[in-house]
């Protein structure tokens, strides 16, 4: 059931997830994907936490300038290992790498989430951790994870959802937030806009 919202809402993310997830809490929203440029953030002596929360305001000050009245939600997802941040793969290679390395021992899932709304200079920005503890991957299960392509444009190389019991013993934290968004805090965001 859709929640009763004279809120304009919009999502500035081309996720599927996201929407999927946003979609099945019950909020009526449009998504418009931000156009920032993501390389253009560095990584460098910066907190994991910090850098996603830069990168979903980034996000959701670009979508907002089309839509000064609307509340745009802004999100971003790293992987922490060690306080290295790990982004999307850009190719197999790549992708194979990260596997190893994260599902050698625990890590966090960071997401940022950013509200704006220009007209009345609305920013809010928070960010939510989860830590998820892999299991111990065998040489078929990588290789077969490679092949299959699931890690194609998620932090980390691997999504919760599709790999859940396979790559995951437990997480401590939110599962939403493993999967890119974080509903308990965006929820709890919402409501101060939201009757």
């Amino acid at each position: 059931m859709a929640k009763k919202s004279a809120v304009s809402i919009i999502l500035a993310s081309a996720s599927p997830r996201r929407k999927k997830l946003l979609t099945e809490a019950g909020y009526k929203f449009r998504v418009v994907s931000s156009d920032i440029d993501e390389s253009a953030f560095t990584v460098e002596g910066i907190d994991s936490c910090e850098y996603a929360r830069q990168l979903a305001l980034a996000k959701a000050r670009n979508a907002a300038q089309k839509f000064p009245d609307s509340l745009v939600i802004g999100a971003d997802t790293v992987v922490d290992f060690d306080g290295e941040i790990i982004g999307k793969p850009f190719n197999e290679k790549h992708a194979e790498q990260i596997t190893r390395k994260l599902f050698s021992k625990p890590h966090k899932v960071i997401t940022g989430v950013a509200i704006v709304r220009l007209s009345d200079k609305t920013e809010i920005v928070e960010s939510d951790t989860t830590v998820v503890h892999p299991k111990k991957l065998t040489e078929k299960q990588i290789a077969n994870h490679i092949k299959g392509k699931s890690w194609q444009g998620k932090a980390g190389a691997y999504g919760i959802q599709e790999t859940g019991d396979e790559f995951v013993e437990r997480i401590e934290g939110s599962l939403t937030n493993v999967m890119g968004f974080p509903m308990e805090l965006v929820e709890r965001l919402l409501k101060r806009f939201i009757d």
